[in-house]
Protein backbone atom coordinates (compact mmCIF):
# COMPACT_ATOMS: atom_id res chain seq x y z
CA UNK A 1 0.00 0.00 0.00
CA UNK A 2 2.64 2.35 1.21
CA UNK A 3 4.74 1.48 -1.74
CA UNK A 4 1.62 2.63 -4.24
CA UNK A 5 1.27 5.77 -2.62
CA UNK A 6 4.97 6.36 -2.76
CA UNK A 7 5.12 5.12 -6.62
CA UNK A 8 2.18 7.54 -7.05
CA UNK A 9 3.81 10.66 -5.22
CA UNK A 10 6.57 10.20 -7.34
CA UNK A 11 4.69 9.73 -10.88
CA UNK A 12 3.13 13.07 -9.96
CA UNK A 13 6.67 15.26 -8.76
CA UNK A 14 7.91 13.16 -12.34
CA UNK A 15 5.10 15.04 -14.20
CA UNK A 16 5.37 18.10 -12.34
CA UNK A 17 9.39 18.23 -13.51
CA UNK A 18 8.80 17.46 -16.71
CA UNK A 19 6.02 20.24 -17.03
CA UNK A 20 8.26 22.90 -15.69
CA UNK A 21 10.90 22.11 -18.00
CA UNK A 22 8.27 22.65 -20.68
CA UNK A 23 7.51 26.43 -19.10
CA UNK A 24 11.78 26.76 -18.47
CA UNK A 25 12.18 26.14 -22.13
CA UNK A 26 9.16 28.01 -23.54
CA UNK A 27 10.87 30.93 -21.39
CA UNK A 28 14.14 30.74 -22.51
CA UNK A 29 12.58 30.55 -26.28
CA UNK A 30 10.43 33.57 -25.52
CA UNK A 31 13.49 35.45 -23.81
CA UNK A 32 15.30 34.56 -27.11
CA UNK A 33 12.45 36.26 -29.26
CA UNK A 34 12.30 39.48 -27.19
CA UNK A 35 15.63 39.84 -27.68
CA UNK A 36 15.86 39.27 -30.77
CA UNK A 37 12.93 41.90 -31.45
CA UNK A 38 15.17 44.83 -29.33
CA UNK A 39 17.96 44.36 -31.46
CA UNK A 40 15.52 44.83 -34.35
CA UNK A 41 13.54 48.20 -32.71
CA UNK A 42 17.16 49.16 -31.84
CA UNK A 43 18.26 48.76 -35.89
CA UNK A 44 14.83 50.75 -36.85
CA UNK A 45 15.73 53.30 -34.68
CA UNK A 46 19.25 53.85 -35.48
CA UNK A 47 18.15 54.29 -39.45
CA UNK A 48 15.35 56.70 -38.52
CA UNK A 49 17.88 59.15 -36.46
CA UNK A 50 20.36 58.99 -39.26
CA UNK A 51 17.83 59.33 -41.86
CA UNK A 52 15.71 62.50 -39.76
CA UNK A 53 19.27 64.02 -39.36
CA UNK A 54 20.45 63.57 -42.98
CA UNK A 55 17.06 64.72 -44.48
CA UNK A 56 16.81 67.93 -41.68
CA UNK A 57 20.49 68.85 -42.38
CA UNK A 58 21.15 68.31 -46.04
CA UNK A 59 20.73 69.31 -49.21
CA UNK A 60 17.25 67.75 -51.24
CA UNK A 61 20.01 65.29 -52.86
CA UNK A 62 21.35 62.97 -50.06
CA UNK A 63 23.64 60.27 -51.41
CA UNK A 64 22.71 56.70 -50.17
CA UNK A 65 25.69 55.54 -49.89
CA UNK A 66 27.11 57.59 -47.82
CA UNK A 67 23.39 57.81 -45.62
CA UNK A 68 24.13 54.04 -45.63
CA UNK A 69 26.96 54.35 -44.40
CA UNK A 70 26.13 56.58 -41.49
CA UNK A 71 23.43 54.28 -40.24
CA UNK A 72 25.90 51.07 -40.44
CA UNK A 73 28.71 53.80 -37.96
CA UNK A 74 25.49 54.56 -36.07
CA UNK A 75 24.89 50.83 -35.26
CA UNK A 76 27.91 49.82 -34.48
CA UNK A 77 28.14 52.53 -32.23
CA UNK A 78 25.09 51.36 -30.40
CA UNK A 79 26.65 48.09 -30.50
CA UNK A 80 29.53 49.42 -28.25
CA UNK A 81 27.55 51.31 -26.16
CA UNK A 82 25.30 48.68 -25.46
CA UNK A 83 28.51 46.14 -24.98
CA UNK A 84 29.73 48.67 -22.74
CA UNK A 85 26.26 48.78 -20.49
CA UNK A 86 26.48 45.22 -20.61
CA UNK A 87 30.01 45.07 -19.13
CA UNK A 88 29.56 47.38 -16.31
CA UNK A 89 26.47 45.61 -15.33
CA UNK A 90 28.82 42.70 -14.83
CA UNK A 91 31.02 44.46 -13.22
CA UNK A 92 28.96 46.00 -10.77
CA UNK A 93 27.62 42.29 -9.79
CA UNK A 94 31.07 40.81 -9.79
CA UNK A 95 32.03 43.83 -7.28
CA UNK A 96 28.86 43.41 -5.27
CA UNK A 97 28.97 39.30 -5.12
CA UNK A 98 33.01 39.52 -3.68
Amino acid sequence: QNEKELQGVVKQQEEKMLQLIDKSGEVTRLKGEVSQLKRSLQRAETEAKVLWEEMRGQEPKVDAAYVQERVLLRQEVDKLRLLLLEKEDENLLLSEKY
